[in-house]
């Protein structure tokens, strides 16, 4: 398979491109690395900065990013497309007021919010790979692998896609992880947070209406906005620690600054959609045995772990000589690409996918990891 990224191409005149194409913020952790590497905060003369070559491994850090907002935006057209508002901003679809209802009781707003979510990922793919093509590398395009089938209810466009909202595993210990004021995955690799919604995480669950014979009995349909509300802040916590830990490997400041400025809307996003997951009704799926808890009762509820308390508890930092402090966690960056990829494929988005699809995604998640701060 031909290697896009060593590929570069001299001339950088190239803008027709945006018409085909489509696994975690931390400015704090991206400019602590700066200080101890001695490099300045800010670029001296912005224009040279914004003319000058791009390294390969700044390149390979754009370009996993752009990959992953690709197959980000593909998911939240779908629930747009559904549940979010219906506009020329954001294309495709016409509503599903069944589905979107459900959404409505829990926040009036949440129409809103899926559509500006939705919108958010398309400007962050189409700039990072706006900056690529500037930089004269090629643009991250997946049209190619546009081929899953998705919904065929009510409102959908019908259109292919690239990610699979219909067999859905969850992992909600990040729930729990950001509650806990002892552990902190880069200093615990092997602690386990328990899941704040255990039956996510055993079996596969659709967060959109298949067909429209999902949309009864209610309690099902409710089971499956859950599902959507719970998968909305699983996946944005993950670009939530994406970011600073891609920016940690950054050579140009102004790659730095780009990874540092686009990774907190993904935390903004995260605190949003983690608030609203607190709010899920308890029930249990009448077809598929799926149940939801209520997160203010025991095991969790009580002082310590409340649905109310969404800003990051204080934990342990860099080592447990140093005073807990509030945090994006985690942040280690070995590794960080290919962890990414794994959480998304566990997560059952790519279910159906093609080898090369898998292929393609993890050259482009190794060619990140390998990417070093002053490297080439």
């Amino acid at each position: 398979m031909k290697d896009e990224l060593t590929d570069r191409k001299p001339s950088i005149d190239r803008r027709s491109f945006m018409k085909k194409s489509l696994v975690t913020a931390g400015t704090a952790t991206a400019t602590a690395g700066l200080l101890t590497s001695g490099l300045p905060l800010m670029a001296k003369d912005t224009r040279k900065e914004q003319g000058g070559a791009l390294t390969k491994g700044d390149a390979a850090l754009l370009r996993f990013a752009a990959a992953a907002e690709t197959l980000e935006t593909d998911f939240w057209v779908q629930y747009n497309e559904l549940a979010g508002i219906q506009d020329e901003e954001v294309p495709g679809g016409s509503g599903n007021e069944a589905y979107q209802v459900k959404f409505e009781n829990i926040d009036d707003d949440f129409p809103q919010y899926i559509h500006d979510n939705t919108d958010d990922e398309f400007t962050h793919w189409k700039f990072l790979n706006g900056y690529l093509v500037s930089k004269g590398f090629d643009p991250v395009d997946l049209e190619r692998f546009r081929t899953l089938p998705g919904s065929t209810a009510t409102g959908s466009s019908g259109q292919p896609r690239l990610t699979n909202l219909m067999q859905l595993t969850l992992d909600t210990s990040w729930y729990t992880r950001y509650r806990d004021s002892n552990h902190n995955p880069d200093l615990d690799p092997a602690f386990v947070f328990p899941q704040a919604q255990p039956g996510l995480a055993k079996g596969q669950f659709t967060a959109i209406p298949r067909t429209d014979d999902d949309l009864e009995p209610e309690v099902h349909l409710q089971a499956i906005v859950n599902t959507a509300i719970w998968h909305m802040p699983t996946i944005e916590q993950g670009g939530s620690s994406l970011y600073p830990s891609l920016a940690q490997r950054a050579t140009s400041v102004e790659v730095l600054r780009i990874l540092i400025s686009i990774g907190p809307t993904e935390t903004m996003h995260f605190q949003t959609w983690q608030d609203i997951a607190g709010h899920t009704p308890p029930i249990t799926d009448p077809t598929n045995g799926l149940t939801f808890v209520d997160l203010n009762a025991p095991p969790f509820g009580g002082e310590e772990f409340t649905t109310n308390l969404i800003m990051p508890e204080p934990c342990p930092f860099l080592s447990r000589k140093l005073p807990v402090v509030s945090i994006i966690r985690p942040t280690l960056t070995q590794g960080v690409a290919m962890g990414a990829l794994k959480f998304l494929t566990d997560m059952g988005l790519f279910i159906g996918q093609s080898p090369e699809f898998f292929e393609f995604m993890t050259r482009l998640a190794q060619q990140a990891d390998a990417a070093q701060r002053g490297g080439q």
